[in-house]
C-alpha cells in the first residue's frame, strides 16, 4: 500500500497483544457492518432535506423549522464526534459502536413517531448523538482487523458506500415520502433504519474489540471549548438560508478562534501530565494537521458540488427530487469504481501519490461540469453534466483511499481515537462549509429560470477555487516524508 522505492516508507508495526490484524478470521463480514453503519449515517443526513416540506406540511408550525430537521442532526454529530472518539479509546470501539447503533434504532423510531416539529428536532438531535458514537469507531475497528495491502483495499470500501449513500439519500427521500407506504408518508424516511440497524447489530459480534493501549481520562474542560467553538462554527452556516449573514460569519469566526484556544489547552494538559481530549501528538509537524485542512477542503467541494446540482435541477429546471437524484447517480459509479481501482491495485503500486491524481481528475470533472452549465441553453437540463459528474466522481474515488491512508498509516494505536474523532469531525465542517459557501453562491445569484445556469456556473467556479485551496494541504501531507526518505537514501549511499 505505499511506495514501493524503500522499506523506510512503510509503517512501524504497532504492538499488540492478539494477532496480526491481516490473520483476523471475520474481517470482511464484520466490514460490512462497519459500512452499513456508515451508509446509515450519511443516507439520514440527506433524506430528510426531500422530505423536509412535507414533514411541514404534515406538522405544522413555523416554515423555519424545516432547516432545523437536518441541522439538528448536524449539529450534535458534529459535537458529538471528538468526546465519542475518545470513549471509544476508553470503554472500547466495539462496545460503543453497538450502543451507538443500538441508540440510532431507537432515536429513529421515535423521530418517526414524533407527534410535533419541536418533538422531531429534539429526536433529531438525539439521533446525531447516537451517529457521533458509530462513525468515530469505523476507522479505528477496520485499522484493529486490516493490515498490510488489505488495509487500503478495506477504506477503499468506503468511498463507494460515501457516494452510494449520498446519492441514494435524496432518491430514497423522494421515493419513500411519494410512496406513502402503509400511510406513513415521510416517517418511512425514518423507519429504513430499523432493519438497517437490526443487520449491524446481528453481525456486530463479529467485530474485534479494540480500545487504546493506555486507557486515557475524559477531558471536560477540553470537551466544553471543543463542544463551544464547533458548535459557534457549524450552527449559523448549517441554519441560513442562501448566502450566511454577516452574523453567521461572526459566529463562525469566533468559533475558529475558540478551536484554536482549544489546540493550546490541549498542548497545556498534555504538559502538565494530564489525558487531553485530543492527543497533541498528532499536531506536531505538519502532516496530519495538513491532512485534517485537506479534509475540510476537499469534503466542502464534494457536498457543495452536490448541493449545487440539487439546487439548480430542483429550483432552477424545476425537475424535481428524482430528476435530481439520477442525475447524480454517474457522480456515485464514477466514485465506486476509482475507489475500488484505487484501493485494489493504484495505492498498493503507487502509494499516497495517487491522491494528487484524483485531485487533478477531480478538476478537470469540475471544469467539464461549468462547460457543461455553460452550453446548456437557457431554462434547459445540461446534457452534458452527467459526464461532468463521472469524471469528477471518478477523481473523489481516486482521492479518497490514498487519502485515509496517508492520514492515518502512522497514527499510533494510543492515537487511533482522537485521529478517528477529528477526520469524522472536519469531514461534518467541511461539508457544512461545503454547502453554505457553494450552495450560498448559487443561492446569491438569480437561481432560477433562465439564469439558474450562470448561478450554477458561478457555484462550480466556488468549488474549483476552494479544491485549489486543498492541493497545497494534500502536497504537505507527502512531501516532507518523501525528503526524509530521500535524506535517508543518500545518507546510505554515503556510507
Amino acid at each position: 500500500m505505499t511506495e514501493h522505492s524503500t522499506p523506510s516508507d512503510q509503517p512501524a508495526p504497532a504492538a499488540s497483544d492478539h494477532p496480526a490484524p491481516a490473520a483476523y478470521r471475520w474481517r470482511w463480514t464484520a466490514l460490512i457492518a462497519l459500512l452499513t453503519a456508515e451508509a446509515m449515517n450519511l443516507l439520514d443526513a440527506t433524506v430528510v432535506q426531500v422530505a423536509g416540506p412535507v414533514i411541514h406540511a404534515d406538522l405544522g408550525g413555523s416554515a423555519t423549522a424545516i432547516p432545523w430537521y437536518s441541522a439538528a442532526y448536524t449539529l450534535t454529530f458534529a459535537l458529538g464526534l471528538l468526546i465519542a472518539a475518545r470513549l471509544g479509546d476508553i470503554a472500547g470501539r466495539r462496545r460503543v459502536f453497538r450502543i451507538g447503533v443500538t441508540a440510532f434504532a431507537l432515536t429513529s423510531l421515535a423521530c418517526a413517531l414524533a407527534p410535533t416539529a419541536a418533538a422531531l428536532i429534539g429526536m433529531r438531535a438525539a439521533q446525531g448523538a447516537a451517529a457521533a458514537l458509530i462513525i468515530p469507531q469505523t476507522f479505528g475497528l477496520i485499522r484493529a482487523m486490516f493490515d498490510g495491502d488489505e488495509l487500503p483495499k478495506a477504506l477503499g470500501t468506503i468511498g463507494p458506500v460515501m457516494g452510494l449513500s449520498a446519492v441514494l439519500g435524496p432518491v430514497l427521500g423522494g421515493v419513500l415520502t411519494h410512496a406513502d407506504l402503509l400511510g406513513t408518508s415521510w416517517r418511512a424516511v425514518f423507519l429504513v433504519n430499523l432493519p438497517l440497524a437490526a443487520a449491524v447489530l446481528a453481525i456486530a459480534p463479529r467485530l474485534r474489540e479494540d480500545r487504546a493501549p493506555v486507557r486515557p481520562r475524559l477531558d471536560p474542560t477540553g470537551t466544553a471549548m471543543a463542544m463551544a467553538g464547533t458548535a459557534l462554527l457549524v450552527c449559523p452556516l448549517a441554519t441560513d438560508t442562501g448566502a450566511p449573514s454577516a452574523t453567521a460569519w461572526a459566529a463562525a469566526a469566533l468559533g475558529v478562534l475558540m478551536l484554536i484556544a482549544f489546540t493550546a489547552h490541549q498542548r497545556r494538559a498534555a504538559a502538565a501530565g494530564r489525558t487531553p481530549l485530543v492527543e497533541p501528538s498528532l499536531l506536531r509537524g505538519r502532516a496530519f494537521p495538513a491532512a485534517l485542512a485537506t479534509s475540510t477542503l476537499f469534503f466542502a467541494v464534494m457536498n457543495g458540488v452536490m448541493i449545487t446540482v440539487v439546487l439548480h435541477l430542483e429550483l432552477g429546471l424545476r425537475a424535481g427530487p428524482l430528476a435530481a437524484g439520477f442525475t447524480l447517480v454517474p457522480w456515485s459509479a464514477g466514485l465506486a469504481v476509482g475507489s475500488w481501482a484505487a484501493g485494489s491495485h493504484l495505492v498498493p503500486r503507487y502509494g499516497t501519490r495517487v491522491l494528487h491524481v484524483g485531485l487533478a481528475v477531480l478538476a478537470s470533472g469540475l471544469a467539464a461540469a461549468a462547460l457543461a452549465y455553460r452550453a446548456a441553453p437557457a431554462g434547459h437540463y445540461p446534457f452534458g453534466l452527467p459526464f461532468a459528474l463521472a469524471l469528477a466522481g471518478l477523481g473523489v474515488g481516486l482521492f479518497t483511499p490514498p487519502f485515509f491512508t496517508a492520514a492515518l498509516r502512522r497514527v499510533s494505536p494510543q492515537e487511533t481515537g482522537s485521529a478517528a474523532g477529528l477526520l469524522n469531525a472536519v469531514q461534518q465542517l467541511g461539508g457544512t462549509l461545503g454547502v453554505a459557501v457553494i450552495g450560498g453562491v448559487y443561492l446569491t445569484g438569480d437561481g432560477s429560470g433562465q439564469a439558474a445556469g450562470l448561478s450554477a456556473q458561478h457555484a462550480v467556479g466556488a468549488a474549483g477555487a476552494l479544491l485549489a485551496a486543498a492541493a497545497p494541504a494534500a502536497w504537505a501531507m507527502t512531501t516532507r516524508r518523501r525528503a526524509r526518505i530521500g535524506a535517508a537514501e543518500a545518507a546510505g549511499d554515503a556510507h
